[in-house]
């Protein structure tokens, strides 16, 4: 992918490697564009993400970086946050960034894409969790705080599915994801998880395209191993749906790109 936005560093306190490594990696795969988009701060969950005392250092370890490498690739600089009433702060959301990805990791209080509390799945009803959880994905894209939907499908990352029909289920959150003019990643995280499949799923996209909802690409790597990883995958079944350019972002501002 020439065009990579989703990528984390060890400040999140579950990646490995300096971000010179992910910078060099993503230089040999490559990647023309590269762009850092670690957890960010907030006040649930510090376990899994930076604190709000390290952002400034974050930020200036990229922005180093980005003039260090500027001959080689070109560096952008965002955050990942979690779509969580109440817990959001101005810090992040008003942040001086390229973009900001948009993401649902928590079902109320419940991280339920983490292994370690997987077994709640055994008591839930499995309709009732796709539903709130792309309810929730509507109203992050409601917000209009965010550039790009992060892993629009998580939710079937331990292959838990739903009875009713995806698409049908979906379907509210896509057409808020449109109107608030966002960016969809794909992101290939799934290959590497027991759903083994990309984020989002050949259908999702596939509706996703018809509606006219713009792309881009993003390892989600946690290791710089994994920058690049089923690259080609994606790239063609992005292609297969009818997509040709991905996005790119700057100071907020979106641009396409033909991949």
């Amino acid at each position: 992918m020439i065009v990579d936005l989703h990528n984390h560093t060890t400040l999140c306190n579950h990646a490995e490697g300096s971000i010179e490594k992910y910078i060099e990696k993503a230089i040999q795969m490559g990647v023309k564009a590269f762009g850092f988009s670690d957890h960010a701060p907030m006040d649930f969950d510090p376990k899994y993400r930076m604190s709000f005392e390290q952002m400034k250092r974050y930020e200036s370890d990229i922005l180093e970086l980005k003039e260090k490498y500027k001959d080689k690739i070109e560096i952008l600089l965002g955050y990942e946050v979690d779509y969580l009433k109440g817990h959001m702060d101005e810090r992040v959301l008003n942040a001086d960034v390229d973009y900001l990805i948009g993401s649902v990791h928590f079902i109320d209080d419940w991280g339920f894409d983490n292994p370690e509390f997987i077994g709640r799945y055994e008591h839930e009803d499995i309709d009732s969790i796709w539903e709130k959880y792309f309810h929730a994905i509507e109203e992050m894209a409601q917000s209009r705080h965010f550039d790009i939907v992060g892993h629009l499908d998580l939710i079937k990352v331990f292959k838990y599915m739903p009875n009713k029909n995806i698409n049908q289920i979906a379907k509210n959150a896509l057409r808020a994801i449109k109107e608030a003019d966002m960016t969809l990643e794909i992101n290939v995280a799934g290959l590497r998880k027991p759903i083994s499949e990309p984020y989002p799923s050949p259908s999702l996209l596939k509706q996703a395209y018809e509606m006219g909802i713009p792309i881009c690409f993003g390892s989600d790597a946690h290791k710089p191993e994994q920058i690049g990883l089923f690259s080609q995958k994606v790239i063609d079944m992005a292609k297969s749906v009818g997509y040709t350019q991905c996005a790119i972002f700057r100071s907020r501002k979106r641009e396409l790109v033909t991949f």
